[in-house]
């Protein structure tokens, strides 16, 4: 099994930093873009799609800026994380998803990425 490495995707968004927040780091904000199902408790969030769970721990959050979360299942070091930062050009607000793939599965996971905050901008109205 060959490594994964980190990768980075960027996404600009209409939509204050606070607002975008509550949809990444809440039960009812993941639940509406996410997954069909989630769930809080202890520090972890439980996500359902179809029927089947994963969980994934609360590593670091600040509010209105970032929430890094661990999926028990992977290895440590891993994590995923959703930042928002301000562009100091355009003062445009930019959804950072951070993951972890191998090298050869990145396209693929970078596409369900872009597939899933699309739903995410859908339900924001942006």
């Amino acid at each position: 099994m060959s490594k994964k490495v980190q990768y980075e995707l960027e996404f600009p968004v209409r939509c204050s930093p606070g607002i975008l927040y509550e949809f990444l780091s809440t039960p009812a904000g993941l639940q509406e873009w996410f997954a069909d199902k989630v769930d809080y408790r202890d520090n972890v969030f439980s996500f359902s799609w179809n029927g089947n769970a994963e969980e994934a721990e609360v590593l670091e959050q600040e509010e209105d800026e970032f929430i890094r979360l661990h999926w028990l299942h992977s290895p440590k070091g891993e994590f995923f994380e959703f930042r928002i930062q301000i562009s100091e050009v355009t003062s445009e607000t930019i959804l950072i998803v951070k993951d972890f793939a191998e090298k050869k599965e990145i396209a693929d996971q970078s596409q369900l990425w872009h597939y899933q905050v699309k739903d995410l901008f859908h339900r924001i109205g942006n």
